[in-house]
């Protein structure tokens, strides 16, 4: 049987990206993103709740993460989840990590939101063609994103 591991976000970046290398030199970046629920309390007032999303970009993506997003700005995250565990340096306790492995992004709202104008992802600028009006040309001499080999949880500088 065909089991599906598929997450699309809308959200708000909480801060600017965090961007790293790994040894081999892979780009890798970190980024929170915020989703908001609107919903009616037992008292019939509305409330809000503020949902926390960690994600992870490789390779091209962590690149464009790292040059366009910014805290604040309106992005759209399509991935997977990944959870990955480690052994408490201090406590020697096992602890766990539930995080988005992006895929895709698209950048939403104005440059002056936070967004941009650069859509891509391991499928391609095409990945998120549709109905939108956004630009989603690679911008010139911008390299295609790159196919390589797995990726493990050693490979995380962080």
């Amino acid at each position: 049987m065909k089991s599906v591991n598929k997450v699309i976000l809308i959200g708000n970046l909480g801060k600017d990206p965090e961007v790293k290398y790994t040894p081999q030199g892979t780009p890798v970046a970190k980024i929170t993103l915020a989703t908001n629920e609107r919903f009616k309390g037992k008292d019939g007032n509305w409330q809000d709740r503020t949902e926390w999303h960690n994600v992870v970009l490789w390779q091209r993506l962590a690149e464009i993460a790292g040059e366009y997003l910014k805290k604040g700005g309106k992005v759209y995250i399509e991935g997977r989840l990944q959870t990955r565990s480690w052994d408490d340096k201090q406590t020697g306790q096992k602890k766990y990590m539930t995080e988005i492995v992006a895929n895709d992004l698209v950048l939403l709202g104005g440059r002056g939101e936070g967004g941009g104008d650069y859509a891509g992802g391991s499928r391609g600028a095409a990945a998120s063609s549709g109905s939108n009006n956004f630009d989603q040309s690679v911008p010139e001499g911008a390299p295609a994103p790159a196919g390589a080999g797995p990726i493990t949880d050693e490979d995380i500088p962080f």
